[in-house]
């Protein structure tokens, strides 16, 4: 594979991330708010929305690691990023919280199958061709897709167009990137020679398990603040103005962190770096809830936003190095473990939040589990 190739590839992975990760996941983010005034939503309601794509995720993410699916990585990437796409769009067509509810499941499946066969199919690919630099742009998608939905649901709370129609434009959007995504990923060529890697073992599975269990503490850790960040600036007065702008913000940050903090593993270690990252990331959350100022909301903003997928690529890049000869099952069993724990996470606060009027007390739980 020559530079180019390898450059197109990666620029594949990037925006199949963006269509399904960073568009069909996380856009519900700054739609929710307008969801929740015009629907008239409790927050138990919009956590039990979330919770829906979350296990959703965490079915897709068990189920994605099976043979059947890591034999075709490529066939399942576009049938998931078709089920994205379509979801997605569908969002928009019923106001039914159970039929919502069960869009946002199918979403959560599709968008596993998307990270885990886009991640492990570039991924060999780009190692194979000594040009693993570049999965750096793989993993950049995600904020990537959040830039490109915020900025695009921003216009359309300024225009008062209303949540319908955000979620017919994401989809749309999310359309378009998924058809260059499956143009620049191509099938496999019968001329590349296998990769040998190393075989499994006790060993790997030894080291392995303790950051597996770190992972799912992550995703328990992050998902509060990015499922209700929006909502918590639309509600307090002092920062409401950010609105338009602080999901954008989230996502700018996002997109040079796998770079960043892929150096720092490098440097330092992929476990010691995703302590650190740890660390960043609950202050992020913290601030979220006691720093309630422009600098503090801006500040959350960016710590979140720059480690939590940072966060994810040291995830998977250690699952990867343990995988052996099967790194598409150890990254789904990675996966899986992210998905139980931000499954449980929307749900927790919102049922929290609405006992307690805030969502403080869920917020810092989730920061105490970062740490």
């Amino acid at each position: 594979m020559t530079r180019s190739d390898a450059m197109k590839l990666a620029l594949g992975g990037c925006l199949a991330m963006a269509a399904a990760m960073g568009i069909g996941r996380f856009v519900y983010t700054p739609i929710l708010p307008m969801m929740i005034e015009t629907l008239g939503w409790s927050r138990s309601d919009a956590g039990l929305v979330a919770s829906a794509n979350f296990l959703g995720y965490l079915i897709g993410a068990l189920v994605a690691g099976h043979a059947v699916f890591s034999a075709a990585p490529r066939r399942w990437l576009l049938v998931a990023l078709a089920l994205s796409v379509a979801t997605t769009a569908a969002m928009g067509v019923t106001t039914s919280l159970f039929a919502l509810a069960a869009l946002r499941f199918v979403g959560g499946v599709a968008s596993a199958f998307v990270i885990i066969c886009a991640s492990s199919l570039v991924l060999e690919r780009l190692a194979r061709a000594g040009q693993s630099r570049l999965s750096a742009w793989h993993f950049a998608g995600v904020g990537t897709g959040i830039v490109l939905s915020a900025a695009l649901v921003a216009l359309i709370v300024m225009t008062n167009a209303g949540w319908v129609a955000a979620w017919s434009a994401s989809g749309a959007m999310a359309a378009v990137l998924a058809v260059l995504a499956a143009f620049l990923i191509p099938p496999a060529a019968k001329a590349d020679p296998p990769s040998a890697p190393a075989p499994a073992s006790s060993q790997s599975s030894v080291r392995i398990a303790p950051i597996a269990l770190a992972y799912g503490l992550v995703g328990f850790g992050y998902v509060i603040t990015s499922t209700f960040i929006v909502t918590l600036v639309r509600q307090t007065p002092e920062v409401r103005p950010l609105e338009p702008w602080i999901w954008i913000l989230f996502g700018l940050a996002a997109m040079p962190s796998v770079s960043l903090w892929q150096k720092l593993g490098t440097r330092f270690g992929i476990a010691r770096t995703f302590a650190i990252a740890c660390v960043v990331e609950a202050v992020g959350v913290g601030a979220s809830v006691e720093w309630t100022t422009l600098a503090g909301i801006c500040t959350s903003a960016v710590l979140l936003g720059g480690t939590f997928m940072g966060l994810t690529a040291l995830g998977l890049m250690a699952a990867r190095a343990a995988g052996g000869a099967q790194p598409q099952r150890i990254i789904g069993l990675m996966t899986a473990s992210f998905g139980a724990g931000q499954m449980v996470g929307p749900l927790l606060a919102g049922v929290v939040a609405d006992m307690t009027g805030t969502l403080r007390a869920p917020t810092l739980m989730a920061a105490a589990a970062l740490v």
